[in-house]
Order: C-alpha cells, then structure tokens, then sequence
C-alpha cells in the first residue's frame, strides 16, 4: 500500500498555538473550579487518596481550548468537527455536574446517549454491518444494527477513559497518545478535517497534561475524562483507512483504545467475582494492581502509557500484512489480554 502522506496547511502553527492556549486557559479554568467549589477533596471516598484539595477543572480546560480553537481555525464549517463540537459540549456539562452534584447512573446514560444522537444525526455513526454486506439483512436491519454498534463504541470508550482515570496524568497521556497516532495516521489517509482536529486536541492534551501530571495541580473529573474518551471514540469511528477492507482494519480503533478497554474488562470481571457492584469505585485498576506487583506508582503509570504506545504500533504495521495475518495477531493481542487478567486478577485474591 503507497500513500502520500499529507500535513494540512499551518499545522506547526496549529499546534503551537493549541499548546499555547491550553497553558494559558487551564491556570484560568482552575480559578474557575475553585470559584465554584469544584473541588474533589481526599479522603471523601475509598479510592481518594491524594493529599490535598484539588480541581476538578480539566474538563473545563478541554471544552474551552477546543470551542475557542474550533472558531479560530474555521474548523466549524466542517460537518464532522461542529457535531463533534457539539456532541463534546453536551458530555462536558453532564460530566460536569456529576462533579458537582453527583449523577446516577441513568442520568449519565442519558446525556451520552444525548450526544450520540447529536453525531448520528450528523451522518456520523459506525457503518460496518453497511459495509460487509451481509445479503441476508434488510437495509432497515443494517442500518439499525450500526446504530446499535455507535452506541456501543461510543457510550463504552467514553466510561471505559473515565474508568482508567486512577492516577495523576494517566487518562491524560493516554489521550495523548491517541490524538498524536490520530495525526499521523489520517494524514495518510488523506483525512485532513480529521488530521486537523486531532492535532488541536494534541496540543490541548500537552497543556493540560502540564497541570495533570503528578504532583497534579488540577483532576480531570468526569467532565474531563468522558469528554477525551468521547473525542477519541468519535475520530476513531470516523478515521477511514485507504485501500483497505474492514475485515483487516476493524480492530484498530479497539487497539487504540485498548488500554482504557483493558482496564474496564478487568474491574468488571475482577468486581462480578466479589459481588461488588461495578459502579463502585475502588482501588482495583490495573495501575493499583501494578503498584501492588511492587513496579512504583511512577513507572506503573508510564507502563501503561507504553503499553498503549506499542498496541497502537502494533495495530498500524498490521495495515501492511494481509487480512489473515492481522486477525491473527489481534486474537493473539485479546489471549494475552485475557491471561494478564486472570494473572492480575488472581494476584489481586492473594493481595485482599
């Protein structure tokens, strides 16, 4: 496969700026999280650990650098990017006053599911029963079925981010992570509104990343952590690999969130053997339980980052092999998956 890889026009000047504005903004939005005591103080719960009072004002960060920047690239003329836009304001300010106020669990599926249909309304949605062509299948039936697959994805990778958020900087690098093999990929793909929105969110994340990391001066919150996990999860579903097929591309989007799929797997599986309700927060994720394997709570953040930089490489070689092959390694990717969980899981009963 030989493509040309495309940089749209001013990106060096994207993301400086995007850096520039989220370091500027986020000392802003944590004025405003104090104002209005939006603050995730410890010990409150189990699983808060930290030492002092801190902000819950990474959310607000994300939301106001992304709608600023949206405007002053012209990036709101695009389809995808306004509904996009739109659909993360909405997560933002449900994920806000579950900070604030606390949510239960069908108010937050609401306004999830509200944000969905914001994309899906915007002809943005999962079209991959479409695309195999299943004969058997009424259109109608098609067309349901990848509305059920959007909200899957969607709803899934967002709490999925919001799960993994247990430590200083490790949601945020993870996002990171992701918007930086966004650019690089839909530059190749030819993708530039897409290419040009992940690298905005790059140069936000940088910034944000700045105030996050340990000792962290601000917390993302849910405002925060569901919004990047809704970002991720609608460019994914949006990014469209040249020249290939589903049948050898459909697992790259799991790959690039595959970390923050990992760890949700692992807390409901580990929860459902104890009768722990899954929506009750603990210290059972896999940063606690490499803490616990004695690897540091430092380098167990940084594990995890690399863990997901190296599934991200992995699901991109696999575009240059053929179908067969690439499947294969991807069930290899879920086996091995499978027995760190159990292996995890089963240290954990030896721990408690």
């Amino acid at each position: 496969m030989t493509t040309e890889f495309l940089f749209p026009r001013y990106i060096f000047l994207y993301s400086l700026l995007a850096i520039a504005f989220s370091l500027a903004l986020t000392p802003f939005s944590i004025y405003l999280a104090r104002r209005f005591g939006l603050i995730d103080k410890p010990g409150t719960l189990a699983h808060k650990t930290h030492r002092f009072p801190t902000p819950l004002a990474g959310g607000t960060a994300l939301i106001l650098c992304l709608v600023f920047l949206s405007f002053v690239f012209g990036l709101w003329e695009n389809r995808f990017t306004k509904a996009l836009v739109i659909a993360a304001v909405i997560i933002y300010f449900f994920g806000l006053f579950d900070d604030a106020r606390g949510l239960s669990a069908i108010p937050k599926l609401s306004g999830q599911t509200l944000a969905v249909v914001v994309l899906i309304f915007s002809n943005v949605s999962v079209h991959f029963i479409e695309s195999i062509s299943l004969p058997f299948l009424s259109n109608t039936m098609v067309a349901l079925l990848d509305i059920v697959l959007t909200l899957f994805w969607l709803i899934g990778v967002t709490n999925a981010m919001n799960l993994v958020d247990s430590k200083d900087g490790l949601a945020t690098g993870l996002s990171g992570i992701a918007f930086l093999f966004f650019v690089l990929v839909t530059s190749l793909s030819g993708q530039v509104y897409l290419t040009e929105i992940s690298i905005i969110l790059l140069g936000i994340t940088v910034g944000i990343y700045f105030f996050n990391v340990t000792p962290a001066r601000l917390f993302l919150g849910d405002s925060g952590s569901q919004t990047f996990g809704f970002l991720i999860a609608a460019i994914a579903m949006e990014y469209a690999p040249v020249g290939l097929s589903p049948i050898s591309s459909w697992f790259v989007p799991i790959l690039l969130v595959g970390m923050p799929i990992f760890d949700t797997t692992l807390v409901v599986y580990s929860r459902a053997c104890r009768g722990i309700p899954v929506y009750k927060a603990n210290l059972d994720h896999t940063y606690h339980r490499l803490v616990a394997l004695g690897l540091g709570e430092r380098r167990a953040v940084l594990a995890i980052h690399l863990t997901a930089i190296l599934l991200s490489l992995v699901a991109f070689v696999t575009f240059y092999l053929p179908p067969v092959v690439a499947n294969i390694i991807f069930g290899m990717i879920l086996v091995g998956g499978v027995v760190t969980i159990i292996y995890l899981d089963h240290h954990w009963r030896v721990q408690v």
